[in-house]
């Protein structure tokens, strides 16, 4: 438990356009630091204070750390001023409240478009830009994190592959985005996990997840649906890929991430963002006995 965090996306917050309504902060760390989780991403903007006096303040209220952030980048165009504003905001914030890991995603334009595929020269120019942004935070202790996704410019098993080759940045393994890809994630830990710095930990249904590689769903529909499940009750393998990265001596931060969109009244009972957080800390506390060995 000394490395495992929340996400605030677990109850809502997420900057996806039309996702869902944003929780009440207050609560969510409340409920997060309940469950004894030691930690929590910054969220979407509207979620936490980006003051640092008011945030490490609220911080410190629930005894929780700052792990880390995600910010979606445009990156594959010659321009990339709101780029270089936005991870510099984040990483002044970082450098006063805490934050280890920027995890970011590739999209084509700040409204999430339908994403295409990357011609020779934007993959060029994408590793160009991370050049940039990796100068903006040398020295800074703070990482760059290339989070493939559903819905952005790496979000199939071909573009991650490629993002792989072409790009020199270390990686966010979402287990539930590469399961989505159809990329196993635990051989994915095997094969690349000495260049993971940061794991964030979703089930998935995957039957669902077919249905939103088929366009049968968007991402948020398929989300209230049920395409993330607690951990140990979907099909993305959690247990193996624990001990894969065990295997590469990985011991920072694990995120609990299931990816709830919620409009309306929130799900009650079992199905509510606490009790699922729970079934998760659940299956790793007492199914998945590598853990203790990852967080020692």
């Amino acid at each position: 438990m000394e490395r495992l965090a929340g996400a605030p996306i677990s109850w809502g917050a997420c900057e996806v356009p039309d996702w869902g309504e944003m929780p009440a902060a207050e609560r969510v760390l409340a409920e997060m630091a309940s469950l004894g989780l030691r930690g929590t991403e910054l969220g979407a903007p509207g979620f936490l204070p980006r003051d640092p006096i008011a945030l490490g303040a609220l911080l410190a209220e629930h005894d929780l750390s700052l792990v880390g952030g995600f910010l979606a980048l445009t990156l594959h165009e010659p321009r990339i001023d709101h780029a270089i504003k936005e991870v510099r905001e984040t990483a002044s914030l970082f450098a006063e409240v805490g934050g280890e890991v920027i995890a970011f995603a590739l999209v084509p334009d700040a409204d999430w478009s339908t994403p295409g595929e990357l011609d020779d020269q934007q993959w060029r120019q994408v590793a160009e830009n991370l050049e940039v942004l990796k100068a903006e935070l040398d020295g800074s202790g703070i990482t760059l994190a290339l989070h493939p996704h559903f819905g952005t410019l790496v979000q199939s098993a071909g573009q991650i592959e490629r993002a792989l080759a072409e790009l020199d940045v270390p990686w966010c393994l979402d287990t539930g985005h590469l399961r989505i890809a159809g990329i196993d994630p635990a051989a994915f830990a095997r094969s690349h996990g000495d260049r993971v710095v940061h794991v964030h930990l979703k089930d998935v249904d995957g039957a669902l997840a077919a249905e939103l590689w088929a366009g049968k769903a968007t991402l948020a529909s398929a989300t209230r649906q049920g395409l993330f499940l607690p951990l140990g009750e979907g099909d993305a393998a959690i247990g193996a890929v624990l001990a894969a990265l065990n295997e590469h001596g990985y011991g920072r931060w694990l995120v609990l991430e299931q990816d709830s969109a919620i409009t309306g009244d929130e799900p009650a009972g079992e199905r509510s963002p606490m009790q699922s957080a729970k079934h998760s800390i659940d299956y790793l506390e007492n199914s998945a006995p590598t853990t203790l060995e990852v967080n020692s």
